[in-house]
């Protein structure tokens, strides 16, 4: 899938945005690199918290570029976009490194981002015509989604086709 981008300052809290402390120049290097293990750490615990897998799952952070790079096997087309969606709808990350495979070939879903105002009936009558489709968005979305109506602006949705 390549390089997807995500809105940085929208998205779950997992990285400690904020929190960093000044630190001598002589262990800048290893404190960052800490920090990037930890942010990773955080965001593996996350997809599994969210009841996802993939064989071999390896994240990856450069939260100085807000980059997370993402790899391993999922099962399907739906899992591995699940799992990008968990790292990228992370606050402080703007783009995630897609190098994930699939077990399962299957097409695409498309992808939405939530603007102020947006609702799932809106974005299903935007994408199928018909509003009352919402809950088919709102199913390719679990478990990150646990209520239709907890969206926020800046977070990114699977349009399944």
């Amino acid at each position: 899938m390549g390089m997807l981008d995500f809105i940085k300052d929208a998205g779950e809290k997992l990285l400690g945005i904020g929190t960093a402390k000044a630190a001598p120049a002589a262990d800048a290097t290893s404190i960052v690199d800490d920090a990037n293990r930890a942010a990773a750490a955080s965001i593996e615990g996350y997809i599994a918290s969210m009841g996802l897998s993939a064989d071999g799952l390896s994240v990856t952070v450069d939260g100085a570029q807000g980059v997370v790079t993402v790899s391993g096997q999922a099962a399907d087309q739906a899992t591995r976009e699940k799992i990008i969606l968990c790292c990228g709808n992370v606050q402080g990350v703007e783009k995630v490194q897609d190098d994930m495979t699939v077990s399962a070939e299957s097409a695409a879903a498309q992808w939405h981002t939530v603007a102020k105002g947006d609702t799932l009936w809106a974005i299903a009558q935007k994408c199928y015509g018909n509003g009352a489709r919402y809950p088919e968005i709102f199913e390719a979305n679990r478990p990150m989604l646990s209520d239709p109506d907890k969206i926020y602006p800046g977070q990114t949705l699977r349009i399944p086709g």
